[in-house]
């Protein structure tokens, strides 16, 4: 008789534990969307990739790499680059198998090389290609400033305005500063510590002005007009010589990967066709001609890199 009972009583907690438990994952199920509605929040997807794109993304090595990547101005996290470099890898590998007839796992080596270099100039080129798209900004920046100040809004409304309004990357500085002022930070130290983070000419001035005039007292919306029109007029200049120099920094380019070109097309119809540039003088041939072609690049480049 006890046991029956006892039976009965388990199946009876089971299905109301069961019940109870089901219940619980609904309501933290509703309380996830609310929660993704209020601070909106995107779904993830569970991918394996994904995942593990993530758990890179947390490691040191990949916070160093995404320091590099927002300063070359790539809105790209580590695990995309780096995927990025691996395709990059598997394609060169397969045209040096199939056009140099470069067989593996030496195809694999010397793809994995050159795309390792590439990173490395890529990062060197690009390296203060994040503060130049913050300068081109900064005239946009300047008359939002204005504009909202004439409007009546306080300056510290006026950041806010432009996080809202602005694009990456400026949108994201100032956004940044706008959650400092917001969790009580001093504007004089929200405004330093985004001049550390963009140790520009502009940005210096910019801030300059803004912590005279705080100060001093003054007309700043008008002060914030004059330099945006005067940033703008230099960006348009700064248009003009790139357009007159265009032809130049392409030619520095295409210059060197003709040749390449042609002596790949080469080996292509007449296979062997370049193994004489591998033994004895055809190597300082090589030598020569890729010390040549990085001058002619690096030259140009000096020559075409005017500052206004």
């Amino acid at each position: 008789m006890t046991m029956p009972i006892l039976f009965s009583l388990a199946v009876l907690f089971g299905i109301w534990g069961l019940y109870e438990y089901l219940g619980y994952r609904a309501k933290k199920t509703e309380w996830k969307k609310k929660a993704e509605e209020w601070f909106e929040v995107k779904g993830k997807r569970k991918s394996v990739v994904i995942v593990w794109g993530d758990k890179f993304d947390q490691t040191l090595y990949a916070k160093e790499i995404q320091k590099k990547l927002i300063k070359a101005n790539f809105p790209l996290a580590p695990s995309e680059f780096y995927g990025i470099l691996i395709v990059g890898t598997m394609g060169l590998a397969f045209l040096l198998s199939n056009v140099v007839n470069i067989p593996f796992p030496y195809n694999i080596i010397i793809g994995a090389a050159v795309m390792y270099l590439i990173q490395n100039v890529l990062f060197f080129v690009r390296r203060n290609k994040y503060q130049e798209r913050l300068n081109e900004q900064l005239s946009e920046v300047c008359r939002l400033l204005a504009n909202s100040l004439r409007a009546g809004l306080t300056l510290s409304q006026g950041i806010t305005l432009v996080a809202k309004e602005m694009n990456y990357p400026a949108g994201e500085e100032f956004s940044r500063m706008a959650r400092e002022l917001q969790l009580g930070v001093s504007f004089d130290r929200a405004l330093s510590d985004m001049e550390k983070r963009i140790p520009t000419r502009d940005f210096r001035i910019f801030t300059a002005t803004l912590l005279i005039q705080r100060r001093a007292g003054g007309n700043l919306s008008q002060v914030l007009q004059e330099m945006a029109e005067t940033l703008e007029d230099r960006r348009i200049v700064n248009q003009e010589i790139k357009t007159m120099t265009a032809e130049q920094r392409y030619v520095s380019i295409l210059v060197p990967i003709m040749p390449i070109a042609l002596v790949l097309m080469m080996n292509m119809m007449n296979e062997g066709f370049i193994d004489p540039l591998f033994s004895g003088f055809g190597l300082f041939l090589l030598g020569l001609f890729v010390i040549g072609t990085l001058l002619s690049y690096i030259l140009v480049k000096k020559v075409t890199n005017i500052k206004v």
